[in-house]
């Protein structure tokens, strides 16, 4: 998975005049979790934008003035309701020897059958939670969804997982291609849905 390092500086004080100050400086107030104790740091606001405004994951090297690093992920945010300004950030600590639990990209490749046929595609998961050691985490979930016909669905069962655990049930759908009314059905996709239509499987929603 891509990395994003961030530098900023350690906190002394983490009282609510000393964060309003940092915030005034354009500085963000963030805590470090998941080690002996949090590690309390600020980093100036751009520092985020490539890690916040993006659909990627990505895990973040924290890089302190004292010459400490943390291998990290984002954990919270919290944003101003009124201007958007990032007030506060979380992160969690990496360890090479332990799972993390995060929210991969889904990236759908390849040109659906049933969709060249009229059907419509549907995404209901356009991120799925993984479970892995931070050396496995993969920078997005890739589908090939060419074979996909009119009625068809890919479940989590189906994905490869080798190297990470997914944390939904094996039924849970990822995507399908939905009839429509310009949909032409070809014996197969007919055949596809009668069979969907005796075993019906509960569409579980991002």
């Amino acid at each position: 998975m891509k990395s994003i390092t961030i530098n900023g500086s350690q906190r002394e004080s983490v009282g609510k005049k000393a964060t309003k100050a940092l915030r005034n400086a354009g500085q963000v107030p963030c805590v470090l979790y998941g080690g002996d104790k949090p590690v309390h740091f600020s980093a100036p606001e751009l520092a985020f934008s490539k890690l916040v405004y993006t659909p990627n994951a990505h895990t973040v090297v924290i890089n302190l003035e004292s010459g400490e690093t943390f291998n990290a992920v984002l954990q919270d945010i919290q944003f101003h309701p009124v201007t958007d300004n990032i007030l506060h950030v979380d992160f969690y600590q990496l360890f090479e020897d332990k799972e993390i639990a995060l929210n991969i990209p889904v990236n759908l490749v390849g040109n659906s059958r049933g969709v060249k046929n009229g059907g419509v595609l549907r995404k209901n998961h356009r991120k799925l939670r993984i479970k892995a050691l931070p050396v496995n985490l993969p920078d997005f979930i890739e589908i090939d969804i060419t074979p996909l016909k009119i009625g068809g669905k890919v479940y989590v069962g189906d994905l490869p997982n080798e190297n990470y655990t997914f944390l939904h049930s094996d039924n849970t759908v990822v995507c399908q291609v939905r009839t429509s009314r310009n949909a032409v059905a070809t014996d197969d996709d007919e055949e596809e849905l009668e069979e969907g239509a005796e075993a019906p499987v509960a569409e579980a929603q991002e």
